[in-house]
């Protein structure tokens, strides 16, 4: 079994899905009193929305590298951004480490294209739902077609993830919004629909939908459980 490095605290209430998730899996794959290898190292969150809010993408890149590198140093055999904006500097962390870093844009769209689905909603944060080194990735890679929501949406979504479910607050008005905010996608053409925030699997499920619905925290963990069970189930 190969250990999986974990880069957490953005926020910790996902990274705690994210080793619940993997072990879990590893669990159910193995039997018996199997768990993961891994490691974490685990970022102050609030150092990271502050950069992230500052456009500081530059100081919060040389905060994933440094976290990415002590975790090869430690023994990780891949590397695993337990989010999705900061998957912003993939790029960077990926040239500054030895070992391969699991993408979490490729682990969702995977599933979405063996699914085949081609058009597809984007909820997550600002940065994610605005910028394009996620929405670029799916687009440009596997060829999906990405709607976001509407300006006003965006902004409801974002605030939403920083104000309430970064703190562990699930509040049932918050997850009124969501869906009507996933009803209008619906109305424009989404098929599907991605949950682009670690946190929005505490919020929303498939039991919420009646389209299907992509949970990037878990394909996340199981892509890295792929990883780390590779040689072992080949074999």
């Amino acid at each position: 079994m190969k250990t999986i490095g974990l880069i957490g605290g953005m926020s910790w209430e996902s990274s705690m899905l994210y080793y619940q998730i993997i072990n879990e899996t590893v669990k159910v794959r193995k039997g018996g009193h199997h768990s993961a290898k891994s490691l974490l190292y685990s970022v102050d969150f609030q150092e990271i929305k502050d950069l992230q809010h500052q456009g500081n993408w530059a100081e919060a890149t040389k905060v994933m590298i440094e976290s990415a590198q002590t975790l090869e140093a430690g023994g990780a055999d891949v590397i695993v951004i337990c989010t999705n904006t900061m998957h912003k500097m993939a790029p960077e962390v990926m040239e500054s480490v030895s070992v391969p870093l699991l993408h979490i844009a490729d682990a969702t769209a995977k599933k979405i294209v063996n699914d085949n689905l081609k058009k597809v909603a984007l909820l997550g944060t600002a940065f994610t739902m605005e910028q394009e080194f996620y929405k670029g990735r799916l687009i440009d890679r596997f060829g999906l077609e990405v709607v976001v929501p509407e300006e006003a949406d965006r902004r409801v979504i974002h605030d939403i993830i920083y104000d309430e479910l970064c703190l562990g607050i699930i509040n049932e008005d918050s997850k009124k919004k969501y869906m009507d905010i996933i009803d209008r996608l619906i109305c424009s053409g989404a098929e599907a629909v991605i949950l682009g925030c670690t946190e929005i699997t505490m919020l929303i499920s498939q039991e919420d939908c009646n389209i299907p619905v992509y949970d990037t925290t878990r394909l996340h963990a199981e892509a890295a459980v792929d990883f780390a069970l590779g040689d072992e189930e080949q074999g």
